[in-house]
């Protein structure tokens, strides 16, 4: 027998608390319903790892509730007090420009709006464009979006899932997922860990709004299908080089324009007497472009020109763009249009394409400017530069050829040093407090981003090329520099919010750790940074296995400070699963080893803050365990230390929390409203938004109790 009124909110709010587990606000709440089922339950409860677990665990609690009228009351209360669920808070505008003078696609048009409004039968609304580079593809679903905004009021999404380059930069299902959500208005606090909780989510914000979602430059099928849903009104557009033969689509196929409309381009972006002066070229000039949009695009500035030179007859339109568009262009922009394609970097501005070229910021940011204004790169909304995939592998070859093997790879290593030179000083601002092994870390100034706040969104904004240096580093023998790239990422790696998109880098940086120091602190701090990361996506098999691993290597290197946060982080996983017998056992290991810290030794300086730190774990395990008196006393030691010793505001806002939770869950109502109160102070003064609503609950659930 159970309560059926509670089965249901208790199913939703274990999974809406395990979908937030990315967030310290989150990881807090998973503990609260873990301390909840132990004390309902009255035995010890695993961690359910799934939705059918979660239901399971659900019914039990419902059970508990039915039986004894004080668990039905606590059960109530935890629902009550915990995080609400994600909303969409802003109707998305996310298309990218559409083009000035879009020629054609009358039919191609018509076919989108008709599987757009077709009648919903279960199937998901989706057509898939597909073309050679250079056709416009992403001009035609853009284009589409635009001309109909009024049929998708409730917004339009897009993502560019980055599919067409050669360098591992596609974005995976779950990054995209998350991009997708952010841009309904989910604050990164709410955003599930898990894939399947992703796209689930997603799916029931998009629920019966009629947007209109596109899905640019895909790989695979496999990279799409998780985004798609089959909403009433939702209309998905698939953007790829090739027909997706596994996807479940209408298949729109985006050819050539025909002599007609690209002539009629042609004349649009130049002028009739333009046009009519070049005659004599024009057949030729029809040929080479070969319909291709991007292609007359480039070559339309030349139109005028008496000269104008017509090679390479049988070459892909995209091949002769690019010659047209670098006719005249000075050795400088020529020299930074091909030595930035070597490798496929997201989006970068004119202080790494001066070292890359070994020019001045100022002639580099010249450059930039110019290929933009001739086509070869396109600019990113925040005001750097990218390469069309077709225009960038087209440079690389042409580097190849002028410049040959060594200087690419000397350029290449050159642009990898950028990214880890700035990586370094702006984690090391983001993370003044924290300890590191890298050498540049010591030998580096302090460059000009000194302010923590400034660092964050610096490193927030890099994160996409970081990982891309991680793995140009990686691929080109420079296990050095992966290493070190992988350790820089750490501020980002807590601050972001993107943990999916750097768990590549992270893999190749352990990897490359471990084939130059193995059994070291280099070895275990690279293993412990991916293990943190794996806990966070809820990969906890692989995440013990890398955090062991890291243990091991740090206990052989003797080296305490590094084997303590091994040890930490692996009862931060024990947590997560509810296990907080051992749990609080790996905490003491690790408090032990950094109380064998004497002075002089290295690490002894960090030591009293990160036995605060412990304490403050070790209270939250005795919480889980039901020993209320125990965990106020550690919790309490480690409040006095980051108010009164470190006087670190957060750390003792989120201790002040715990603090009150715990005198909350007692049913010591007197004691637990000032600690909340206070925690809330420190919160509001810090803007940390979604640890404040989270106390606000727990105070008005004191509220309602008292």
């Amino acid at each position: 027998m159970f309560d059926p009124m509670l089965w249901g909110p208790l199913t939703g709010t274990l999974s809406l608390v395990a979908a937030g587990m990315a967030s310290e606000v989150g990881k807090s709440a998973w503990e609260s319903a873990g301390a909840l089922a132990r004390r309902v339950t009255g035995r010890a409860v695993p961690a359910p790892r799934d939705a059918a677990e979660r239901e399971q665990l659900a019914r039990e609690l419902a059970e508990a509730a039915a039986r004894d009228p004080r668990h039905a009351s606590a059960v109530r209360a935890w629902i009550g007090s915990s995080p609400q669920g994600a909303t969409v808070t802003r109707t998305p505008r996310e298309l990218p420009p559409s083009v000035r003078f879009f020629t054609d696609r009358r039919e191609l048009l018509r076919e989108l709006a008709r599987e757009a409004g077709r009648k919903s039968d279960g199937r998901p609304r989706v057509a898939l464009l597909h073309g050679a580079a250079g056709m416009g593809t992403s001009a035609l679903a853009a284009h589409y979006g635009h001309s109909n905004e009024k049929a998708f009021p409730d917004g339009q999404l897009y993502v560019d899932l980055c599919g067409q380059g050669g360098t591992g930069a596609a974005l995976a299902p779950a990054a995209a997922a998350r991009i997708l959500l952010g841009q309904l208005g989910v604050a990164a606090a709410q955003m599930p860990p898990a894939t399947e909780d992703r796209t689930a989510l997603l799916r029931e914000l998009i629920g019966s709004r009629r947007l209109l979602v596109v899905l640019d430059h895909a790989a695979t099928a496999a990279q799409v299908r998780p985004l798609i849903t089959a909403a009433p009104y939702a209309f998905t557009v698939v953007v790829a080089r090739e027909r997706l033969a596994q996807l479940d689509a209408v298949p729109l196929s985006v050819g050539p324009l025909v002599e007609r409309d690209a002539v009629r381009l042609l004349t649009e972006l130049t002028d009739r007497q333009t046009v009519a002066g070049a005659a004599a070229v024009l057949p030729a000039v029809l040929e080479r472009c070969g319909g291709s949009p991007f292609a007359l695009r480039a070559l339309a500035p030349r139109l005028s020109e008496p000269d104008l030179a017509l090679s390479g007859a049988g070459r892909e339109p995209v091949d002769y763009a690019v010659e047209a568009g670098t006719s005249g262009l000075d050795a400088t922009a020529l020299r930074v249009f091909r030595l930035m394609a070597l490798w496929e970097w997201p989006g970068f501005g004119p202080a790494v394409a001066a070292h890359t070229a070994e020019i001045e910021e100022a002639r580099a940011a010249d450059a930039l400017a110019e290929l933009a204004a001739r086509g070869l790169l396109l600019t990113t909304d925040d005001g750097r530069y990218r390469y069309r995939a077709a225009v960038r592998a087209r440079a690389e070859r042409e580097a190849a050829a002028e410049d040959g093997v060594v200087a690419c790879a000397a350029a290449l290593a050159r642009t990898v040093r950028w990214y880890l030179e700035f990586a370094v000083r702006a984690d090391r601002a983001a993370l003044p407090q924290r300890w590191w092994l890298g050498p540049l870390y010591t030998s580096l100034d302090a460059g000009p981003r000194t302010r923590l706040g400034e660092a964050v969104a610096a490193l927030i904004a890099e994160r996409r090329n970081l990982v891309q240096a991680t793995l140009a580093a990686a691929q080109s023998g420079d296990a050095e520099s992966a290493r070190q790239l992988g350790e820089a990422q750490w501020a980002v790696q807590l601050k972001a919010g993107a943990t999916d998109e750097l768990l590549p880098a992270l893999r190749a940086a352990a990897r490359a750790a471990g084939a130059l120091y193995p059994g070291t602190r280099i070895e275990g701090r690279a293993c412990t940074q991916l293990g943190n990361a794996l806990v966070e996506l809820g990969q906890h098999q692989e995440a013990e296995r890398q955090l062991r691993l890291a243990e091991e290597a740090e206990a052989a290197d003797g080296h305490r400070r590094g084997r303590a946060t091994a040890l930490e982080c692996l009862g931060l996983l024990r947590l997560s699963q509810w296990n907080w017998d051992e749990a609080y056992a790996l905490f003491e290991r690790a408090d032990e080893e950094l109380a064998q810290l004497a002075e002089g030794d290295e690490g002894f300086e960090d030591a009293p803050r990160g036995r605060a730190l412990l304490l403050r774990h070790r209270g939250r395990a005795l919480r889980g365990l039901g020993r209320f008196d125990e965990a106020a006393r550690f919790l309490s030691g480690a409040l006095v230390f980051f108010e009164e010793t470190q006087k670190e505001a957060y750390n003792a806002a989120r201790t002040l929390t715990d603090l009150g939770e715990v005198h909350l869950e007692a049913e010591d109502l007197a004691a637990a409203l000032p600690l909340l109160d206070r925690a809330l102070r420190i919160l509001g003064e810090e803007n940390a938004s979604p640890h404040a609503d989270r106390v606000r609950r727990l105070r008005e659930r004191c509220l309602s109790a008292g």
